[in-house]
């Protein structure tokens, strides 16, 4: 039976592939790439288009390793990939006939969101595509007080010749281009709606800048099947909180919230070789399993240098990520939140049957699991198949020091003093 969202009409598309998925690959690629410091950086140090250029001129990521980027995500236990196909900057890593600022006008040449889709379809990946909404470089796209020329007197001067009627055209006419030439894409991701920000001058851009409602309807024409996020400001799609985890399961009117955490491996979404701010493999582990017991999925980012190859700090914790996954893979995919209440220092998972309870925390020889008494049938680690005994409750026990006090409907698991050497240890449980 189909699973209803409060924030997924029941007429939309089934977005149980994506529930069971749990995890995705985010990658961020496009001329920001060559600046190596953050993907913002055309607003944040306002650089000009004239300025911005050379980036543009000098794009050859003659390394381009889509295929070893794809490898990285089957090999982590990543079932479906997003790509920037345009971030706020405007370039374009399609051909798109709707403008000359794209990659095959580039040294490089070649259609790198078509390089993309083979790849993914080859290896089984659901695909994603990332579209900004913004679109820094158009010259009918309006200044507001995150446009890199709000502060440009002659910038300012074409306020009054700006029309976001035309951009909006273009915008529609560039996402009907990605969902009519590249087959079957499972995932739109756009990016992103500001309407409460106010500058004075001016205001944030949402739903009416966009048409929000008008993208919606042209996404599902062209790809009925599609799943969309949350940021077209329409009070739908799936959420998608960014670079933070929500401290509990997601609910609205009673019902569980369609979700997906996105999260970076440092603090920049783009390659940015100044930012030391890494996550620790365990961190990310700890991200991924917290998320899914909450009943969410994890967007993993990497941002590929100039290149086109993935830096060694990113590739050390992929690599981390893929020696967990490769042993506890089980735990993650096609799970969700359990029945049962989260043990002290734990996150459970749970598929059908059978339970995941993940430590977070190693403890001395025990952990408590209320309610499950009657459940229980059979314990084990999952990294290595080795039984785990579990204690029950004894009436006729006595209970002295050297004992664990027991609950009548609860089992206490008995574990080695010494840590299994895995980064977050998994018990499996299977229930009756």
């Amino acid at each position: 039976m189909r699973q209803s969202y409060s924030n997924w009409p029941d007429e939309f598309q089934d977005p149980s592939w994506f529930t069971h998925d749990r995890f995705g690959m985010f990658i961020h690629f496009g001329l920001f790439s060559l600046a190596a410091r953050h993907e913002w950086l055309m607003t944040t140090e306002q650089i000009s288009l004239e300025t911005y250029q050379q980036y543009f001129d000098h794009f050859n990521p003659d390394q381009l390793a889509i295929s070893s980027w794809l490898d990285e995500a089957v090999e982590a236990g990543m079932k479906y990939v997003v790509l920037t196909t345009k971030h706020h900057e405007g370039f374009a890593l399609w051909d798109s006939d709707l403008t000359d600022y794209k990659v095959t006008n580039t040294p490089f040449k070649k259609d790198i969101v078509q390089i993309y889709v083979d790849e993914a379809r080859k290896r089984g990946l659901k695909v994603g595509l990332y579209h900004s909404l913004i679109d820094w470089h158009h010259p009918d796209f309006t200044l507001d007080g995150l446009h890199p020329l709000r502060n440009q007197e002659d910038a300012k001067g074409t306020m009054d010749t700006r029309d976001m009627s035309v951009y909006r055209a273009y915008l529609k006419g560039q996402i009907t281009e990605l969902l009519t030439r590249y087959g079957k894409i499972d995932y739109m991701w756009y990016d992103f709606s500001y309407p409460h920000r106010d500058w004075g001058w001016s205001k944030g851009k949402g739903e009416k800048d966009w048409d929000g409602y008008g993208i919606e309807a042209l996404t599902r024409e062209l790809q009925p099947h599609i799943l969309i996020n949350d940021r077209l400001d329409i009070q739908r799609g799936v959420l998608t909180p960014e670079q933070y985890q929500p401290q509990q399961p997601l609910i609205e009117n009673d019902l569980p919230v369609l979700w997906e955490a996105c999260q970076t491996l440092n603090e920049s979404w783009g390659y940015d070789r100044y930012n030391g701010n890494w996550k620790s493999v365990s961190q990310i582990l700890k991200m991924l399993i917290d998320t899914v017991s909450k009943g969410g999925n994890l967007l993993l980012n990497i941002g590929p240098n100039a290149r086109g190859l993935i830096d060694p700090e990113s590739q050390a914790r992929l690599d981390g990520v893929k020696d967990w996954m490769r042993l506890h893979e089980k735990s993650i995919v096609g799970c969700g939140p359990s029945q049962f209440a989260d043990p002290l220092d734990c996150r459970l998972t749970q598929k059908d049957s059978v339970l995941y309870v993940h430590v977070f925390s190693w403890p001395f020889r025990h952990i408590h699991i209320k309610g499950i008494r009657a459940h229980v049938r059979y314990a084990q680690f999952l990294h290595d198949g080795s039984e785990v005994f579990y204690e029950t409750f004894d009436p006729e026990q006595v209970i002295t020091s050297t004992e664990t006090q027991i609950e009548p409907d609860d089992i206490v698991l008995n574990l080695p003093v010494v840590k299994p050497n895995v980064i977050v240890p998994v018990i499996e449980i299977f229930l009756k």
